[in-house]
């Protein structure tokens, strides 16, 4: 390509990430231009000064179709990872000057009671506090590979997990109690206890399937050849359970008011009764001290009366 006068540091600027970032997720420059309020001369022209400082074509101009180069493809990579870093920054730097987080994002086990959590966010509103919060449903691995991943600052109802990765606190959260629990009317609520696992494998399972967004995640008390409907999340496994489509294990504050009302039935097994160990994780900010907000959330996770009712109360 023809040599510029531009040096590529002059161009790389966040506006011209985005840019890209439109016309890629467009598909073609018109409709880019409408979208960031320019006329198409414009954005074409801005794209070619983009070109020449960098001396690469960022997109392929034989179809009609705004068609990405392989360059231009690593320049919409890492331009988004770019993107993240400046808005991090600017995260912190408001974080500095208030002490409050701009947002504050919880990943939140679907084992974990909602009744109670929405209770949190009553409280943690009614302090007028600037910070939004965004709630995650996640599952098994998946509750734990939010945070991690930086997709979550605070994971609540982190399952059998554990992670050594720096920069990361954990607590207890406290145990939450199984039950092997099915409708009436399924075919095993008249079969002689303890259930074996023969002739459990021989029933369909009912499983939640596990969030975590790449590899296979967990798979907790499936039986070998086992058909199984999944679902995503816990009180669509106990819906389905509550019909009869299957069987599984249920925690024990979530199926004892069906129980009681003698809409599911528990039967013992031969495996021992699951017990999982919960905790919550978060991300240590860097200095050592939390914003206001993580730390008011740490604080009232802190009180036990708070962990018993996010794991014991429907």
């Amino acid at each position: 390509m023809k040599e510029s006068s531009l040096h590529s540091a002059d161009v790389l600027t966040p506006d011209a990430l985005r840019m890209i970032e439109a016309i890629a997720t467009s598909g073609s420059m018109a409709a880019a231009a409408r979208s960031l309020d320019l006329v198409p001369s414009a954005l074409s022209y801005r794209v070619r000064q983009l070109e020449q400082a960098l001396d690469v074509l960022l997109f392929d101009r034989s179809s009609r179709q705004a068609r990405l180069t392989e360059a231009g493809h690593e320049l919409l990579r890492e331009g988004r990872r770019l993107l993240q870093d400046l808005e991090a920054v600017a995260h912190r730097v408001r974080r500095v000057a208030t002490g409050w987080e701009p947002q504050l994002t919880l990943a939140i086990d679907s084992v974990v009671s909602a009744r109670t959590v929405m209770e949190l966010c009553e409280a943690f509103y009614a302090l007028q506090p600037p910070t939004r919060l965004k709630l995650r449903e996640e599952t098994l691995s998946g509750t734990l590979a939010c945070l991690t991943s930086g997709r979550a600052d605070l994971a609540i109802g982190v399952v059998n997990e554990s992670t050594t990765q720096a920069g990361i606190q954990s607590k207890p959260l406290g145990q939450l109690e199984f039950v092997f629990a099915l409708a009436p009317q399924h075919a095993l609520a008249a079969a002689p206890e303890p259930l074996s696992d023969a002739l459990i494998g021989q029933h369909r399972a009912v499983a939640v399937a596990d969030s975590v967004p790449s590899g296979a995640g967990l798979t907790l008390g499936l039986l070998s050849g086992q058909d199984v409907l999944t679902v995503p999340h816990m009180s669509a496994k106990l819906q389905a359970q509550l019909r009869g489509l299957g069987t599984g294990f249920l925690p024990r504050y979530l199926a004892q008011p069906h129980i009681e009302r003698g809409e599911l039935v528990v039967k013992q097994v031969q495996r021992a009764n699951r017990v999982a160990r919960c905790s919550y994780v978060w991300r240590q900010d860097p200095a050592g001290k939390p914003g206001r907000a993580l730390a008011w959330w740490l604080q009232q996770l802190d009180a036990p009366a708070t962990r018993k009712a996010l794991l014991e109360r429907i």
